[in-house]
């Protein structure tokens, strides 16, 4: 009977050690997935603030892109303007006839020449 006793202590004595190097495992296990999800706590706050800097960045781009709008428009309406102008100009201006002495001395390209005297035909 003491054999039995001392064997069932032994067999005791060994779940003991199995369950305590279980228990130990699970311990490990543990503080891995702790330290994991410090890890993806750590990566979620720099992708917020990163979201939060590309945010800022879009708002920039936009305040930037409607303050651009104003002057455009006004371009617009300059450039619009002086075509008018332009127009106005033409047809002011053509009703003067140049002889063929003044039409032959302004080059094609552009240029002015000057030419001894011009004169102005009615």
């Amino acid at each position: 009977m003491i054999q039995d006793s001392v064997g069932k202590v032994d067999a005791g004595a060994r779940l003991v050690d199995t369950a305590g190097a279980t228990m130990t495992g699970i311990v490990q296990a543990v503080a891995r997935v702790a330290d994991l999800m410090s890890e993806i706590d750590a990566t979620s706050t720099e992708q917020s603030q990163g979201i939060g800097q590309v945010n800022g960045s879009i708002a920039t781009m936009d305040d930037v892109t409607q303050q651009n709008a104003a002057p455009v428009e006004e371009a617009a309406a300059a450039a619009s303007a002086l075509e008018e102008q332009t127009a106005t100009l033409a047809r002011v201006v053509g009703v003067f006839k140049l002889d063929e002495a003044w039409r032959d001395a302004v080059p094609a390209a552009g240029v002015r020449a000057q030419p001894q005297a011009p004169v102005l035909a009615a």
